[in-house]
């Protein structure tokens, strides 16, 4: 089916403060004793008008007032201030963790070494033809390394992945290089990473974006005649001014298998939230190679017009044979402050008032160890690790002493749009090609996580240096405000109830202020912690839609929600690996499915109701290959998957296990079979799938899997291969993700109350009963002894009323990352306008001629 109302024009032959103290000096002088006289009556007076007010006066709203009584009078303590204890790690070392800003200025040196021979340009300075170190990290120990340094054995050796951009060479290309062992030494040598990849070479048009100084090189496609003419139709401009109103950005993926590389560009008008405002106008530019001077402009397409070049384009504005959108007819300008956050409307009554706060009271109730990022909560205890590609992950998850889960990382992002222009029907992005750990940003104390949450910092690296944000993880407890269990009863020990309690660790990544075209938009990362043994991932999203221009044509793409403005019809799918151990790495996959089934039974009577029963019947199967293992909820979720060692059992003979269960919106994508997502997502099209675990099958995707469907780095689905899996060491990997159906609710931003998908983990017979029954933070009720008299409790010595006076929040404070440059400097702020040429990148290119 061809694009709605597009023509295919046929190409032209043409040449191408501060505040001074007040002066006291003339005042006149009071003793203290006068000073206090005049306060005691000050104060009575002021008393008496308010209880004047007060008993006369009808008050609408209750005031915000500061007490009159004191905090002493109450006779009540201080709280404990909200200060995590020391964890105790089960290892001294994080063999996860990220490296230091020391550890790569020292790793850039080494490699900028003349023995190392690798003719090294620093990205601030680099152009494309440069060699140029994209990325320092950690590389992960392996598996049985890590759990023998856990089981007490050496710490594993640690190594850095080293990413180069090689367009110094005579064919250009991305490797991949290992270096170690760490700290460098006359030990550390360097080879190349290869044998996780499904291709030997990493082409150099699936790269990432390295500095603004690419994006000048664009410029060169807004000329100044092309410039007017934008203003003549648009009534904006685009001529390098600080003044200009129109910005472009570029759309993905920008290769099919790496021999090209081209992108839509679209322009859209320089305001807050330039995300909704497209204009309707496009260029198809092949940017391939390090060349800029090769670089063209391929298409033009102006009001469903297709144009082969911009100077056709150019003509046909000339010789007034342009078919142009029609202007407006009011003479009243548009008014653009709807795609602003700021507060608008009525406000609700009684909302001048701060929201209830949670307060632990007590203290906090988990632990924290900074240095090695190990939490323990409840029995819980994790290490935490971060990365640049997709950011927060999770190591040696364990459960009153057992690891259940070895490793716990989101693994790649997708987001497949449709509509009726150039740029729409043509987008798929892969997030992990730029960066979510790269793209987290400090958490808004009080707002994207409780007054009293713990923050953790996290470190990571790009060509221009590295990044530390201290607040880039937050830890906290909340009370669900449900019980966990409860039951209302008569006999003794039937009537009681626990406390549900969480534990929450969250990571905020702005998808979109980091090099994301034409979507601006952050995804929340939330690991749930339950008492009894429950994990639940949670994906939430807010932000601005990737807009659309809306006019007819594009009805049944997506919803309309302004004048020229629309959200657009797309999928949000988002992969995890979870490395489940269930005691032990020796594990199954189990299917469990319940259906419907018809038996007579002999103490039925052949009477009214029958000798037939109509019910439903469990069926449970081992999916004993990789092949069978690729997989979607049961329909109706009538039943899960689960990971069981059918070598351990617990008290009753079950194989013990724990269970995915699908949470909010379990989907997997729509469209199967686009080229711009043909073999380099391949885990999309199932809600969960389970390999075996390999070493070299440490991710379902990479950095440069978006620029390369055609030809992906890692195949998925060439994992699977037909291996055994039962009773092995086995990988589960499981989606979440919305089918977003934009509608006029989603402006300015999305929310997460719709905006979100989630999966969990829960115990499947790992244990005898039930745990939480083990918390004392419980209530027992007993039946009175005489009739009308209150019930009796057991609240376990647990004073749910102790109260004391909380710690007041401090103020709020939002700060910039801490960047240090390639020798470990910390670098003087810049601008904001620097700091978000440099955030957003192709996703806001400013227009500098």
């Amino acid at each position: 089916m061809n694009g709605q109302g597009y023509q295919l024009l046929l190409p032209v032959k043409s040449s191408d403060s501060s505040r001074e103290d007040d002066d006291v000096s003339s005042a006149p002088s009071f003793t203290r004793r006068d000073v206090g006289r005049r306060f005691r009556l000050g104060f009575l007076i002021s008393l008496a008008v308010i209880t004047l007010c007060a008993l006369f006066l009808k008050r609408d709203k209750p005031l915000l007032t500061h007490s009159l009584i004191n905090d002493d009078d109450l006779g009540l303590d201080k709280c404990a201030a909200p200060l995590a204890l020391a964890a105790k790690p089960p290892a001294p070392t994080n063999p996860w963790a990220s490296l230091t800003v020391s550890e790569i200025a020292t790793i850039q040196k080494w490699l900028e070494a003349p023995e190392r021979k690798l003719n090294l340009t620093r990205g601030s300075d680099a152009v494309l033809s440069d060699n140029v170190v994209y990325l320092v990290e950690a590389y992960y120990p392996p598996k049985a390394d890590a759990l023998a340094y856990l089981a007490g054995g050496n710490a594993p050796d640690r190594y850095s992945r080293v990413i180069i951009h090689h367009g110094g060479s005579d064919f250009p290309t991305i490797k991949n290089y290992i270096v170690g062992p760490l700290p460098v030494s006359e030990r550390t040598t360097m080879r190349a990473l290869t044998e996780i990849y499904h291709e030997s070479e990493i082409p150099f048009n699936a790269r990432g974006f390295v500095n603004i100084a690419e994006l000048h090189d664009v410029f060169k496609f807004i000329s100044s005649e092309l410039s007017d003419a934008l203003e003549d139709l648009f009534g904006a401009t685009a001529r390098g001014n600080d003044n200009d109103t129109l910005i472009a950005s570029a759309g993905g993926p920008f290769s099919f298998d790496g021999k090209t590389r081209k992108t839509w560009f679209s322009l859209r008008r320089n305001l807050p939230g330039p995300w909704l405002l497209p204009i309707n106008f496009w260029q198809y530019l092949d940017v391939s190679g390090t060349d800029p001077s090769l670089w063209k402009a391929l298409k033009v397409v102006y009001n469903h017009q297709i144009f082969g070049s911009t100077e056709e384009f150019l003509q046909s504005y000339r010789n007034g044979t342009l078919i142009r959108v029609p202007k407006q007819s009011s003479v009243k300008p548009e008014d653009f402050s709807w795609s602003t956050r700021k507060r608008v409307g009525t406000p609700r009554d009684l909302d001048h008032l701060p929201g209830p706060r949670s307060v632990s009271f007590a203290g906090l109730r988990f632990r924290v160890d900074q240095a090695t990022q190990y939490i323990s909560w409840m029995g819980w205890g994790m290490y935490l690790g971060f990365d640049r590609d997709m950011g927060l992950n999770f190591w040696d998850i364990t459960l009153k002493g057992e690891r259940i889960i070895y490793q716990l990382a989101p693994q790649e992002a997708i987001a497949q749009y449709a509509g009726n222009d150039p740029l729409q029907s043509t987008t798929a992005w892969q997030d992990r090609h730029f960066g979510m750990g790269l793209a987290v940003r400090d958490m808004l104390p009080g707002y994207d996580c409780p007054h009293e949450a713990v923050y953790l910092p996290a470190t990571t690296h790009s060509a221009l240096g590295a990044f530390v944000r201290e607040k880039a993880i937050c830890v906290f407890e909340q009370d669900t405000g449900r019980p966990v269990t409860r039951h209302t009863g008569y006999m003794e020990g039937e009537f009681g109830a626990v406390k549900g309690y969480m534990l929450t660790v969250r990571s905020i990544s702005v998808v979109g202020n980091i090099r994301i075209p034409n979507i601006d938009k952050d995804y929340q990362f939330d690991y749930m912690f339950h008492i009894d043994g429950t994990m639940e991932v949670r994906l939430s999203a807010s932000g601005y839609l990737q807009g659309g221009y809306w006019e007819p044509l594009q009805e049944g793409y997506g919803g309309r929600i302004r004048e020229h403005s629309m959200g657009n019809l797309h999928d949000h799918v988002i992969n995890y690996k979870v490395d489940l151990d269930i005691a032990g790495s020796e594990n199954s996959l189990l299917e469990t499915i319940a259906a419907q089934e018809i038996v007579e039974q002999p103490w039925l009577e052949d009477d009214e109701w029958g000798r037939t029963v109509i019910q439903q019947n469990i069926t449970r199967r081992i999916i004993e290959t990789e092949d069978e293992a690729l997989l979607k909820y049961p329909t109706n979720f009538q039943g899960h998957y689960s990971i069981v060692n059918q070598n351990k059992t617990n008290a009753w003979g079950a194989p013990r296990g724990y269970a995915i269960h699908a949470g909010y919106n379990p989907i997997h994508n729509t469209v199967v079979g686009s080229r711009r997502l043909l073999n380099n997502a391949n885990w999309a099209r199932y809600n969960l799938a389970v390999s075996l675990r390999k070493e070299t099958e440490p991710s379902s995707s990479s950095m440069w899997n978006m620029n390369l469907p055609g030809k992906p780095t890692v195949d998925f689905h060439k994992f699977f291969d037909g291996e055994n899996i039962t009773q092995d060491d086995l990988v589960v990997w499981v989606n979440v993700g919305t089918h977003h159906l934009p509608q006029a609710e989603d402006s300015p931003n999305t929310k997460t109350t719709v905006a979100m998908s989630s999966f969990l983990l829960t115990p499947l017979n790992y244990f005898d009963s039930d745990i939480s029954l083990d918390s004392t933070n419980a209530i027992l009720l007993s039946a009175p002894s005489h009739p009308g008299e209150p019930w009796g409790f057991d609240d376990y010595g647990v004073k749910q009323d102790f109260t004391c006076v909380p710690e007041t929040p401090p103020p709020f404070e939002y700060v910039d990352p801490k960047v240090y440059d390639e020798d470990g400097r910390l670098k003087e702020s810049g601008s904001v306008e620097d700091m978000r040429k440099m955030a957003e990148m192709y996703h806001r290119i400013k227009v500098e001629l």
